[in-house]
């Protein structure tokens, strides 16, 4: 599956009674479906994955996975502190028809982690048994365990881990993991104009993705969500679109390294990451994209003026206010923040004042 560009880490909508808001998951999710990101992330960190129930997080994947449109690569946060309950919501994910695992690295038990032998037994064992690719998950800033470079080489031997999250921000590890895993050589099958396939545009949005493709020269695809889906009932299937051959060809992927943080994103992408999973992109996913477009156009110059545009905004909205300042500039920018799950706060108003001044030429 390739996973070259931009794909948000949407955050999870709470209403006043704080339960899952799931007619705002739909809303957010069928704008994002519209904007240029090569895909979706349910689950992540910034989905406050972590606080939700088994329930909840099975009634999320299946509402994400209803509204988002056919050529959106659907990645899934699945990892827990044992394989064995990673791999039970893995395998709801897949049923759902999701393409990805995003498992995290287990943390709890420090002393154990730090031995290379648990976390390589841990993702060998997981990538052995999902039915889905797995990428790995490295948050060191939340789980406080950084995985080496050296078992991310040896684990990326492993078939079905196709490739990482790194979010440590550091520069000189992504370009040691770059190199240290470019002789793995992959193929992923892509549209004519190297666009991610997935198997969801194969078999329901052959139609849609056929008629986005022309003409070929387009930079992005646009597809609408059905003004009347729904997925609070969280229990129907996604209409079926006419079926339409697609053209296809192989390109080569190789595993491939993601970055977090979007405000060293130009800086990542020069050090060989191939796209980002991006909290940022939650609130920005135009700014986000624009810096990724320009820089894959060649134009250098232009991609380190969009990335100038937001490195301010992204250090201090994600990386010093968090998932508290991610909702609020969502809120912001036309997507629905709204409140957060104990113990996360609000924002503060000198907090909200900040945002504001901060996101009010970042628009979308």
């Amino acid at each position: 599956m390739l996973l070259h560009g931009i794909f948000p880490p949407i955050t999870t909508p709470f209403g006043p009674d704080g339960q899952v808001y799931f007619k705002k998951l739909e809303h957010n999710v069928g704008r994002y479906s519209q904007a240029p990101l090569a895909g979706l992330v349910a689950l992540g960190s910034t989905g406050e994955a972590i606080l939700l129930s088994d329930q909840e997080r099975r009634d999320v994947l299946r509402c994400v996975r209803e509204a988002a449109a056919p050529d959106k690569v659907l990645i899934a946060g699945t990892g827990a502190e044992s394989a064995v309950e990673t791999l039970r919501l893995t395998e709801y994910a897949a049923e759902l028809g999701y393409e990805v695992a995003m498992v995290r690295t287990p943390h709890y038990y420090k002393s154990q982690m730090q031995r290379p032998e648990n976390m390589l037994a841990f993702y060998r064992y997981v990538a052995d048994r999902s039915p889905l690719p797995v990428i790995i998950y490295n948050f060191p800033q939340a789980t406080a365990y950084d995985i080496p470079i050296e078992v991310v080489i040896a684990l990326a031997e492993h078939p079905n881990l196709i490739g990482i999250k790194e979010s440590c921000g550091s520069i000189e590890k992504v370009r040691l993991l770059v190199q240290g895993t470019r002789h793995i050589g992959r193929t992923a099958k892509v549209t004519e104009t190297f666009q991610a396939l997935t198997p969801r545009m194969l078999e329901r949005g052959g139609e849609a993705k056929a008629e986005a493709m022309v003409p070929a020269e387009a930079l992005s695809v646009s597809v609408s969500v059905s003004a009347g889906s729904s997925c609070a009932s969280l229990g129907q299937s996604p209409a079926a679109g006419g079926e339409q051959a697609i053209k296809t060809r192989e390109k080569e992927v190789g595993f491939q390294v993601l970055v977090g943080s979007a405000d060293k994103f130009y800086d990542l992408l020069q050090a060989g990451a191939v796209g980002g999973i991006l909290a940022f992109a939650d609130a920005a996913p135009t700014a986000m994209y624009e810096v990724y477009a320009a820089y894959h156009d060649g134009d250098r110059e232009l991609a380190r003026e969009k990335q100038q545009r937001v490195t301010t905004a992204a250090a201090k909205v994600v990386g010093a206010m968090g998932i508290p300042g991610v909702k609020y500039a969502c809120d912001l920018n036309g997507y629905y923040g709204g409140p957060l799950r104990l113990p996360l706060l609000p924002l503060t108003m000198e907090d909200k004042r900040e945002v504001e001044k901060l996101m009010r030429d970042i628009k979308n």
